[in-house]
């Protein structure tokens, strides 16, 4: 794989309009920031100035939501060039981004959409990380995404999925533990068999979130605490993968500052004490 995982980055949290003011004043205490890359691709204007502040004092990574590497037209070139602008000037240690499609013959859906799990989308779909690869001179990391609907052609589980890719594309993951779980009681699987399933090498980073409960369903909401099951897979992954850094989503509902910070300390118990400045 082209990058190890880096241990310098702890537990970070979501960059979040609510709290810029916030912590541009009080300046807390936190290991990194993960920003929507989409929301700074932009030539200027205020975003950029209030990243560049940020980056003044803070670690940054870069996660997109419409790369869209599982769809079936090829890369989105002017997309690419405005990711790599961005990445130059964050410093960014990789690239996070979806194993999922949303767009087709140029129009996009703005939503994660699921995979039909076959050798052909995966052959594909790696094939797609290895040119973003090259051409952002970073790593890439695919993550797992939360789904509600199954396809009848597939032809592997989710979790032999994404080994397909990562092992083709030799990339990292980006290993979303909230996103098993709704997954798995959506569609009645064994969440840990699948957690165990993952090459735990290739795991450059993990998110942990809150989701929404229904009568027939759950949604990955990022509205809420992270709840007990979820905690038991981090630390399940934390087992098999050792110190790894880790972020709290949250964008929905959004709590104070410091009630988001405390929150996403609590996987420090989880952690090596080196791995949680």
């Amino acid at each position: 794989m082209r990058s190890a995982k880096n241990q310098e980055y702890g537990i970070g949290v979501g960059l979040r309009l609510p709290h810029i003011g916030h912590i541009l004043a009080e300046r807390p205490v936190v290991s990194w920031f993960e920003i929507i890359s989409e929301n700074y691709m932009v030539d200027g204007g205020r975003p950029l100035q209030v990243l560049d502040q940020i980056l003044e004092q803070y670690q940054v990574v870069q996660h997109g939501v419409s790369m869209y590497l599982g769809s079936a037209e090829k890369l989105n070139r002017d997309h690419l060039k405005r990711l790599k602008s961005l990445v130059r000037r964050t410093g960014t240690p990789w690239v996070t981004d979806h194993l999922c499609w949303g767009s087709v013959d140029g129009r996009y859906t703005h939503d994660l959409l699921p995979m039909p799990y076959t050798f052909e989308a995966a052959k594909w779909t790696a094939q797609k990380v290895r040119q973003a690869q090259d051409y952002l001179e970073v790593p890439v990391a695919v993550e797992n995404v939360s789904s509600y609907a199954e396809f009848h052609v597939s032809e592997m589980t989710e979790w032999e999925f994404l080994n397909e890719v990562v092992e083709r594309a030799d990339c990292g993951v980006l290993l979303d533990v909230n996103n098993i779980y709704v997954s798995s009681q959506n569609h009645g699987f064994d969440a840990v068999e699948y957690l165990d399933a993952v090459p735990a090498e290739r795991v450059m980073q993990i998110h942990l979130a809150g989701h929404s409960k229904f009568e027939k369903y759950i949604l990955d909401t990022h509205d809420h605490p992270v709840v007990e099951p979820v905690w038991a897979l981090y630390e399940r992954a934390i087992e098999r993968c050792g110190a790894t850094p880790t972020l709290l989503e949250w964008d929905d509902q959004i709590p104070s500052f410091d009630e988001l910070q405390h929150e996403a300390m609590k996987a420090a118990q989880y952690l090596p004490a080196v791995a949680c400045r």
